[in-house]
Formats: structure tokens, C-alpha cells, sequence
């Protein structure tokens, strides 16, 4: 059956601008109803070909066939990227063939440049002693949540690879936009900071899952990841810069969730409509939230323009 010409879901946002899913197969599907050039940034996490129980997926593919897949996702995010653009790549290994990320990412360099590697750290491990006097703390703390493995061989997975492409490498990325405050604030004058209190977060960022209560009613996707990665991707691409963001793997909405949080103009496609119907609700409630109630104090800094 050849795609519809209506989409599944458009909501309005303003100004011209909306968030539009698709119930097509992205590879094809991208140029169609995207157009050359008009993505100012892609973030997505396709599949990992790790056996996922997806709904009209099958996630399990002999592994030369997957990374020649990946290949085609590459040229079609090639014909939509802009030239300025930025390609936010999440993907994450088996403890079996921990390779598996950085093949996709040579794969997708042979038409990208590879600019940054973020380490998504979903679990983490704080020791009282190494976090220091001015932390605070009074015990040591575990945080986030992972997913269990018993293994005599392998550790925990507690975090995953965003990897951040662009054709030449050499895109400017609003660093403070997810800046965090100085511990030392005597830094602030040492560094002589004009932008004030925040210094860069870095690579490593810490962005765990929210505690559910119920899986199919909360998380009715075996492979979802937290808004806050993607709308951190799209503030660290400068907010003031993106006329559209594009997801070819939207799944039950966590992009379309943070652009429209950031009232951002946003494509996303998915092939399964259960995941697209959740995604759809997601990003209304989002929008109606974000209209009512302004930012809270705390989170991330507006989008402003960096100087490298």
C-alpha cells in the first residue's frame, strides 16, 4: 500500500509551525516529506538490532544486512540535513558485541564528519569520598535506573553513545544552553567567564529514566529513551538556529515531546500507529504544558549564540 499523502498527526504549534508524524518508513519517507536541505537537525535512536520486541519490526537481522540498513539511513538523512546542520545519532551495544555502536558510527562517517561523542549515562555510582566536602553528601548514592544482567562476564549497561555528525565538523553548538553553574565559584573569575555562572556541561551527561509505575500504560515501547536527551541535543544546536528537527524513528514520541516543549518545528516518522497514536498525545500534552506554565527555575538557560 503506498504511503498516505496525509500524515498521521499534525499539531499545531504556532506561527506556521507543528509537529508532523508520519506512518511511513523514514528511509523513504525522508526527502518525500521533509524536502532537500530543510533539516537543521536530526536526532533519532533507531533500533539497535538487539532482538527488541518491536511491533512491525524485526529487530533482529543478520548483522552485515543491519549496518548496510544503517547505511541507508545515513544517505537519507545525507539529502535532508542542511548544510549547516546537525546529525544526533543515539545508539547503544550488547555486552556481546560492544562494537556494534562504533561500526554504525564509521558507517555514517563515510558521509559525516564526526564532530562530538556524548556518553548518555542513564545509572551511576557516586562515592561520598570522591564527590567532595562541598557536595554535601552524607552516604554514598546509586542513581538512575539499569536494566539487569546476570552475568559471571560482563558489567551492567548504564549508559549509551549519542554521536553528534556534521558534513564538515565544524557546526558552532550553543554550549551554555545546557551549561551547569560552577562548584567553585571561584572559577568564575579565574576563567574570567562573561557569560557569568555556567561553565559547558562536557560529554557526559546524566539524564536517567523517570520511575514508571506501569510499563504498557507508562512506557508502551521496549526501547524508549527520556525527552531530555533529545531537547538537550536541540538546545546544544542553538535553538535560535532550527527552522525544522526531524526524528526517522519517533516511537512513541520523546523528540516530538522536546520540540514541542521548545516550540520547535518537528517531522517524526515511525512505522507502527499504536507507537505514533501514543506520540501524538505526548506531544499535545506537551504543547498545552508548555503554554501554560513557563520554564521552572533551574533547568536549562535559554538558547543563546556561542562564540566557538
Amino acid at each position: 500500500m503506498p504511503p498516505s499523502d496525509r500524515p498521521f498527526a499534525r499539531i499545531p504549534l504556532g506561527r506556521g509551525r507543528a509537529i508532523t508524524l508520519w506512518c511511513e518508513d523514514a528511509l523513504s519517507g525522508l526527502p518525500r516529506r521533509v524536502g532537500e536541505g530543510r533539516a537543521d537537525v536530526v536526532v533519532t535512536s533507531p533500533p539497535y538490532n538487539a532482538g527488541v520486541p518491536y511491533g512491525v519490526y524485526a529487530d533482529d537481522r543478520p548483522r552485515d544486512e543491519y549496518v548496510a540498513w544503517i547505511g541507508g539511513l545515513r544517505d537519507a538523512v545525507d539529502r535532508v540535513l542542511a548544510d549547516r546542520g546537525s546529525f544526533f545519532l543515539n545508539i547503544g551495544g550488547r555486552p556481546k558485541d560492544p562494537w556494534l555502536p562504533w561500526d554504525v558510527a564509521r558507517v555514517v562517517g563515510r558521509r559525516f564528519v564526526l564532530q562530538n561523542v556524548i556518553h548518555w549515562v542513564k545509572s551511576i555510582a557516586i562515592d561520598r569520598s570522591a564527590a567532595g566536602r562541598a557536595s554535601g553528601l552524607d552516604r554514598d548514592l546509586a542513581l538512575g535506573h539499569y536494566k539487569p544482567l546476570v552475568s559471571r562476564r560482563y558489567l551492567h549497561g548504564a549508559h549509551e553513545y549519542v554521536f553528534h555528525f556534521s558534513r564538515r565538523g565544524d557546526v558552532p553548538i550553543d554550549r551554555l544552553a545546557i551549561g551547569v553553574p560552577y562548584q567553585d565559584k571561584s572559577n568564575v573569575a579565574r576563567w574570567q567567564r562573561r557569560d557569568g555562572d555556567l561553565r559547558c556541561r562536557g560529554n557526559t551527561w546524566f539524564l536517567p529514566y523517570a520511575t514508571i509505575q506501569e510499563r504498557g500504560r507508562d512506557r508502551p515501547h521496549p526501547a524508549s529513551f527520556p525527552p531530555e536527551l533529545p531537547e538537550w541535543c536541540l538546545r546544544l544546536a542553538g535553538l535560535a538556529r532550527i527552522r525544522r528537527a526531524v526524528d526517522p524513528f519517533v516511537g512513541i514520541g520523546a523528540s516530538a515531546v522536546a520540540a514541542a516543549r521548545l516550540d520547535v518545528d518537528f517531522v517524526g516518522f515511525d512505522l507502527d500507529p499504536r507507537y505514533l497514536g501514543v506520540a501524538a498525545d505526548r506531544a499535545r500534552e506537551a504543547r498545552d504544558h508548555a503554554r501554560g506554565h513557563p520554564p521552572v527555575a533551574g533547568g536549562p538557560v535559554p538558547a543563546r549564540r556561542s562564540r566557538d
